[in-house]
């Protein structure tokens, strides 16, 4: 038996005006999600535990079928292990964005233009968390670069329980109300503050008209995470395929093998094609188990792109869904589950944590739901999985609740 999760980041959303009042997932053209949700199990699953922020962190955690509640520490220490950042037992890693501020005189009647600096290119990001870590950097507290906007800020004998707020949640919004506040939080705006001179003037951003990478912004903080293997939970091989690092940290932790495809951008223009050929390649090699992870519809909710978050869960459809269904034939038996981690509604930009729909298809024991599409609506006739780390039982086939 081979396993298959198609997790398209964000995808669910709520009834949008422009489209009839239909959710982008049900006014998409997917015919090979429909073909699935006619001949599998639909449901609706909780994958962010009530009391628990909705981040990618915390969901991604559930469905790959860790408890949250039991194995969360943070984003950001799941993104070091990506990135190859050894944290010590007295660091606190913090996700670093490159963000575009507003213009305002006074730093914190600013507003946050833009939570990935115009989706920065990696090359001129680079330059810059280099260099202000010369300029910044001291023994106690170093930057280290990441892809894009996303980068670590490293806190040696940092608190980890500062009030921080996801850039992403306040885009086109004043930054007053959801600057750090707590224990350690006069140091990370004073380190944000100097940040913002000193990137704005940068020769990297004299180009970058409207979306200057202009200031830090630190979120996410946490200490390195101590997960079981999948191995040691499931008893199978498995891989990861991800643009992000948070995804390929997560994976790493849980003893997967982390696959980098070319093209691979964590937005629209992403190789989706590549990411399905990827998990063939895998299967190929002995897994028995891959998570394909597709960041494109979760960017686009932030940016409140509709027409590209549609586009994104076509081209999931079309260029991932569609050839894995064909080319999975040949490996005799297997189960595809195809879901969301959390939403991203359109209409506020940023994370929920209602369920979202999934579907579990079977090969070999299809079922017969004539007229079902791959949509919230119709998830929600199905099964609620309260407990969504439960989730990966149900699809591996494993008595629910057993953490092994």
């Amino acid at each position: 038996m081979k396993y298959v999760i198609i997790l398209g980041d964000g995808m669910a959303d709520t009834a949008c005006e422009e489209l009839g009042g239909l959710t982008p997932l049900r006014y998409a053209r997917t015919p090979n999600l429909d073909r699935l949700a006619e001949g599998g199990r639909m449901g609706l699953a909780r994958t962010v535990p009530r009391g628990l922020p909705p981040g990618s962190d915390v969901a991604n955690l559930s469905v790959m079928g860790y408890d949250p509640a039991v194995y969360y520490t943070g984003r950001a220490p799941l993104e070091a292990v990506s990135m190859g950042v050894n944290l010590g037992e007295n660091d606190v890693a913090f996700r670093c964005n490159l963000v575009t501020l507003s213009r305002e005189a006074v730093f914190e009647n600013k507003k946050m233009v833009d939570y990935s600096a115009g989706e920065i290119e990696t090359r001129d990001s680079s330059i810059l968390i280099k260099e202000l870590d010369s300029f910044l950097g001291r023994k106690s507290m170093r930057f280290y670069p990441g892809i894009s906007y996303r980068h670590l800020m490293v806190w040696n004998g940092g608190p980890a329980d500062t009030s921080l707020t996801p850039p992403h949640d306040i885009s086109g919004r004043v930054i007053s109300d959801h600057l750090p506040r707590g224990i350690g939080g006069e140091e990370l705006l004073s380190v944000m503050k100097e940040s913002h001179p000193f990137l704005r003037a940068h020769g990297v951003n004299s180009a970058r008209v409207g979306r200057s990478a202009n200031s830090v912004w630190f979120w996410g903080q946490g200490r390195t995470p101590h997960l079981k293997s999948f191995r040691e939970k499931y008893n199978l091989s498995g891989s990861v395929i991800s643009a992000v690092d948070l995804i390929k940290g997560i994976g790493i932790c849980a003893g997967l093998e982390v696959i980098e495809v070319p093209g691979a951008t964590g937005n629209i223009h992403t190789n989706f094609s590549g990411k399905a050929s990827a998990v063939i390649e895998a299967f190929k090699r002995g897994s028995d188990y891959v998570y394909a992870h597709i960041e494109a519809p979760d960017e686009a909710g932030h940016q409140g792109d509709l027409k590209t978050k549609v586009r994104a869960i076509e081209e999931i459809d079309e260029k991932v869904l569609g050839p894995l269904m064909e080319q999975m034939k040949e490996f005799g038996e297997y189960k595809i589950m195809v879901l969301p981690d959390h939403p991203t509604p359109l209409s506020i930009r940023t994370h929920t944590a209602e369920p979202v729909p999934f579907i579990i298809y079977h090969s070999g024991q299809t079922c017969k739901n004539k007229g079902v599409t791959y949509c919230e609506e119709d998830a929600a006739r199905g099964d609620l999985v309260e407990k969504g780390h439960e989730l990966m039982d149900m699809f591996i086939g494993r008595p629910a609740g057993d953490q092994r």
